[in-house]
């Protein structure tokens, strides 16, 4: 087996007069990256070893704090799904707190569910009370995984029912976003851009509603990608633009993963772009390596039902720093903190979509 050189043994974090408190040290390696006055600080790489300091240099970019639990296995699975190609990746994203920004000035963001005020007080309080009685059932660690999904999912049913006899109106959904407290994360349509030109096949998983994702979509980044899919719940709308249904399976926060995937529609199809990918790019299924993007360590789950090769996971690691850094480091191959932009991803993708001869 490879021994990691001597040099990376010797990584020291790098801080900076930025950041409030100081982050656990950790073992085997934790790297810490900050910019600083516009002049971007990094620790030492040590070259010519097989280009493996270069490999991990594009898991870090400057102005981002980043944790690397094992950078020999992340060396290992880059170059494994580097040899197999772009056409073998797919990339699989949460989205609330991955996607989108979990601060927005200084404020906890909206997320996708959360922002919808259906344009009925009663019914916006009524789903309001069904979250005050099951979110705490939600994050119980003591209810059986079994039991829970039951009663996520008679949340979720709950809600839905709600949202039908509430009269919720497309119209509603369009208000809601434009005066929501949502934003997608720094980096993220170059991220969609850059997979779009290798033919990589994006699937968004979310527990929402597919139907919100799109509007935010449309309204924040202006456009489409023909590689994007939400996976997510999807709502029925009658020719006056409200809602008379659901389509399909329920898909709540413990089934959110490719046994749903009959649920993904392409987003090209709701935003209006003709020149979607053809279903054999599409095909998910011959495509063995993953790059998974999710912000709790429950997404991890999302590439269930997915006979994967190789899977590189990024965290991020938004808020409970240091309560939350010893399991996230663990969880993860790369997790980047403090509700960072999404650069780092953008480089690890490009690494990860060119070939071992560029």
């Amino acid at each position: 087996m490879k021994l990691t050189p001597p040099c990376l043994q010797s990584l020291s974090p790098v801080f900076s007069h930025e950041l409030l408190a100081p982050l656990p040290r950790f073992s085997p390696f934790h790297f810490i990256f900050r910019k600083s006055r516009g002049v971007g600080y990094r620790s030492s790489y040590c070259k010519n070893m097989n280009n493996e300091g270069d490999i991990m240099e594009h898991v870090v970019f400057d102005g981002a704090q980043v944790m690397v639990g094992n950078p020999h296995l992340l060396q290992t699975k880059i170059s494994s799904t580097r040899i197999d190609g772009p056409s073998k990746l797919q990339v699989i994203a949460d989205f609330d707190a991955t996607l989108t920004k979990y601060w927005i000035d200084g404020q906890r963001g909206h997320s996708s569910h959360g922002l919808l005020q259906q344009g009925n007080a009663e019914f916006d309080l009524k789903r309001q009370k069904l979250y005050d009685y099951y979110h705490p059932l939600e994050i119980d660690p003591t209810i059986p995984l079994d039991e829970k999904a039951k009663l996520m999912e008679e949340w979720w049913e709950k809600t839905h029912a709600l949202l039908i006899e509430g009269g919720l109106s497309y119209g509603a959904i369009k208000s809601s976003v434009a005066n929501s407290r949502i934003a997608f994360r720094e980096g993220v349509t170059e991220l969609f851009e850059l997979l779009e030109r290798s033919n990589v096949p994006v699937l968004i998983f979310s527990a929402g509603l597919a139907d919100i994702i799109e509007e935010v979509l449309r309204q924040k980044l202006h456009r489409s990608f023909k590689n994007v899919r939400i996976v997510s719940n999807r709502m029925v709308f009658d020719q006056n633009g409200d809602l008379v249904s659901f389509k399909g399976k329920t898909i709540h926060v413990l089934n959110k993963n490719e046994h749903a995937l009959d649920m993904a529609g392409p987003l090209h199809d709701q935003l209006g772009d003709a020149n979607g990918l053809t279903g054999d790019v599409f095909s998910v299924k011959t495509r063995t390596n993953v790059l998974l993007l999710g912000d709790h360590i429950g997404d991890l789950g999302m590439s269930d039902g997915l006979n994967y090769n190789t899977r590189i996971s990024v965290g991020f690691l938004n808020d409970n720093i240091e309560s939350s850094s010893d399991s996230y480091r663990s969880a993860f191959d790369v997790v980047y903190m403090n509700d960072a932009a999404m650069w780092g991803v953008v480089k690890l993708a490009s690494q990860l979509c060119s070939t071992l001869d560029d």
